[in-house]
């Protein structure tokens, strides 16, 4: 809901508009897109399907912007041979390549994912990282990164190590509500001293 009243109805709390055996959406997650609100699993991970052997992870307050999206495994083709084209999916007795690797896609809390950025198959990106406006994310991500480019690659980390381990402590994203609306100032103006008082 905008201030004046409008219903916005292209950002969509993930665990309310998804409904998939494949995905683990944390409280508060969101993502903006212009499809309808039944399509956001495909919008969101077009390759992850009910059958899929991987699973997509999402934390708790993680901000996913317009046009980003996971490529899953069984997006990919065969390497190994003389040829990548999937002659198998298309014949329901060969289906699948059970072969190929594949790793669960983990993306930890308070992460935001900029304007489409693609995170590609069974990478982790650590709590509070931020991903780069048309990022291709291909490995793992440390908590509290900045990363941008293609393939995604570190800008700078957002705090000093002793703060970030200090924050992962503290883990302010299991706080119960209650607390967190309490706190909310603390934690949007990052003063560190107030926030080790309420550790």
């Amino acid at each position: 809901m905008l201030p004046d009243g409008t219903l916005y109805r292209d950002t969509v709390h993930l665990k309310h508009a998804v409904i998939h055996p494949r995905m683990e959406i944390g409280d508060f997650s969101y993502y903006t897109h212009s499809g309808k609100v039944e399509e956001t699993a495909g919008i969101l991970a077009p390759y992850l399907f009910p059958t899929s052997r991987e699973k997509l992870v999402i934390g708790r307050y993680v901000q996913i912007a317009r046009g980003s999206y996971f490529i899953s495994a069984d997006a990919n083709h065969p390497m190994d041979g003389f040829t990548t084209y999937p002659f198998r999916i298309f014949n329901p007795e060969t289906f699948g390549y059970p072969n190929l690797p594949y790793r669960d896609t983990i993306v930890g809390h308070d992460v935001w994912i900029c304007h489409k950025a693609t995170i590609m198959s069974g990478v982790t990106i650590g709590h509070g990282a931020i991903i780069a406006a048309e990022a291709v994310v291909t490995r793992d991500i440390p908590p509290y990164a900045i990363v941008g480019g293609n393939p995604a690659r570190l800008i700078r980390m957002r705090y000093p190590q002793e703060v970030i381990d200090l924050l992962l402590t503290i883990a302010w994203w299991d706080w119960p509500m209650d607390k967190l609306e309490a706190n909310l100032a603390i934690l949007e103006r990052g003063d560190l001293e107030a926030l080790k008082a309420l550790a």
